[in-house]
């Protein structure tokens, strides 16, 4: 439990059941979910040479969510065939999850618990994924640990987070929480971003070699949001292979 944050838990917890309502706290990650299911997607389908064409490319692969709420990756995920694990400190966001999944017919594993804590258990997966979590941990060090150690060796771990930038400040905490009010007020806190610099040395420093990393930019003119190979100033994916 050395990486949970009980504060941000809590945050969260407090709209546990709005997970999948569209238009609700967690708007933003409804309107961003296409864009990132087809990133995590395709660095799988990369990375162990799948045709990413068939309609189940992530069949037979062990694949966990780590921080996963309400379930909104999880279940696109196993429709495309993974073999999905969620979990999450928020036991409340779990039950949300599981109602949900079993509603629509769909096989995944979910569990209230926490990385740090699932590692020691010395669970192993074919890819880990880290999606807009770390920022909300108390020790980022540590959490990467975890997920290098969740990680089977020649599998891959994908983060996703928000770059300490003054274009982040503006953007995800000033225009995000307190002009649009996409999320609630104290979702995030600027001083616990992350640089693209540092988390590339954490997974470097726990044997993942970062092998590519995406920018995720919100569109004003077409309400979307996009990979960008360039612009990683507010929100970014780093995707890399653990070696050993």
């Amino acid at each position: 439990m050395n990486s949970v944050d009980p504060k941000h838990i809590e945050n969260f917890r407090k709209d546990s059941g709005k997970w999948w309502d569209p238009d609700g706290p967690f708007k933003p990650l409804h309107r961003l979910n296409p864009v990132r299911i087809a990133y995590i997607r395709d660095r799988i389908c990369n990375h162990y040479k799948i045709d990413s064409d068939t309609l189940t490319p992530l069949k037979k692969l062990d694949i966990i969510d780590i921080g996963c709420g309400g379930g909104l990756v999880c279940e696109p995920l196993s429709r495309l065939g993974g073999n999905l694990t969620g979990i999450d400190a928020d036991d409340q966001a779990i039950n949300v999850a599981g109602e949900h999944a079993k509603s629509n017919e769909l096989n995944i594993k979910y569990l209230n618990t926490t990385s740090d804590t699932l590692a020691e258990k010395k669970k192993r997966y074919d890819v880990v994924l880290a999606l807009e979590i770390i920022e909300h941990v108390s020790t980022p060090e540590e959490f990467v640990r975890s997920c290098a150690d969740l990680c089977k060796p020649g599998g891959i771990v994908i983060f996703s987070t928000l770059n300490r930038t003054l274009k982040s400040y503006a953007l995800g905490i000033m225009a995000a929480e307190h002009i649009l009010r996409w999320v609630p007020k104290g979702t995030h806190e600027w001083n616990k971003f992350i640089k693209p610099s540092e988390l590339a040395a954490m997974m470097r420093g726990n044997s993942i070699i970062p092998n590519n990393q995406s920018g995720l930019v919100f569109s004003p003119l077409g309400g979307e949001f996009k990979l960008s190979e360039y612009d990683l100033d507010v929100n970014y994916f780093i995707c890399g292979e653990r070696t050993q």
